[in-house]
């Protein structure tokens, strides 16, 4: 008798952006649409903690937009506050930027202008920090986009993720900023593209509108390197209840 075939699991991960030291959330990437949810962000991490999490994703939006991080007490303070590791993305350009993060104690580090503009720098930084390192894809109209996604590069963002496998990145972050906080659904072609292009593992973040979308990319991990999924305004919103969250967390 044959063996099952296992099922992927898929991480589903719960977002916290971070402005002005409250929880937010933009409507794709826009700083003048802005949507204030929460102004005790660690009470929001240990809710989504307790729920079953298996990790947060946090982004410092005032360090995105200044290029340098500005919310390292409050993410030291997050991370202390929860049991499940931290990644955390927004304004890390250098390797002290990155070291700094370190030390509040996230496990990961997302990476996103530093890795167009000073590639040579990410080679030595994936050889150094390897599996704490993750680069972000942020695209918009297929070209990647820096600066807090206030610049769009030159480079497709299928090219750039494939010169980032090549230079030993670990970890991929893929972002469709037109669709980041639209409730629109996952730009699922763009998002397939990068699959088939790269052979790392790929977080996926941007558009998911309910349980139905989470579905559909826990079926699409199953024959691909796609990792888990970033989920924000679904759950603010409430489209996504705690009781199925719970579920989910348990299951995908």
């Amino acid at each position: 008798m044959e063996e099952p075939i296992p099922v992927k699991p898929l991480e589903i991960i719960p977002a916290i952006d971070l402005r002005g030291g409250q929880c937010v959330r933009l409507s794709q990437g826009d700083y003048a649409r802005e949507t204030v949810y929460a102004d005790e962000p660690v009470a929001i991490a240990q809710r989504w903690a307790s729920l079953g999490a298996p990790r947060l994703h946090v982004v410092d939006l005032d360090g995105a937009r200044a290029g340098e991080p500005k919310q390292l007490e409050l993410v030291a303070a997050i991370c202390r506050a929860v049991p499940i590791p931290v990644q955390l993305g927004g304004g890390i350009r250098s390797e002290t930027h990155l070291h700094q993060a370190l030390d509040a104690g996230v496990q990961r580090v997302v990476m996103g202008s530093a890795a167009v503009q000073h590639p040579d720098l990410m080679a030595r930084l994936f050889e150094r920090y390897g599996d704490a390192l993750v680069v972000a894809i942020d695209m918009r109209e297929e070209h990647v986009a820096t600066e807090g996604w206030q610049r769009l590069s030159e480079q497709n963002y299928l090219q750039f993720a494939r010169k980032m496998e090549q230079l030993g990145a670990k970890r991929l972050l893929f972002t469709n900023i037109q669709r980041d906080g639209t409730l629109q659904g996952v730009d699922e072609a763009s998002l397939r593209a990068l699959l088939e292009t790269v052979q790392l593992p790929v977080l996926a973040s941007g558009g998911i509108r309910d349980e139905s979308d989470l579905h559909a990319l826990h079926t699409l991990a199953q024959t691909t390197s796609l990792e888990g999924v970033i989920v924000g305004k679904a759950l603010y919103e409430g489209r996504i209840t705690a009781q199925q969250l719970t579920r989910l967390f348990q299951t995908e």
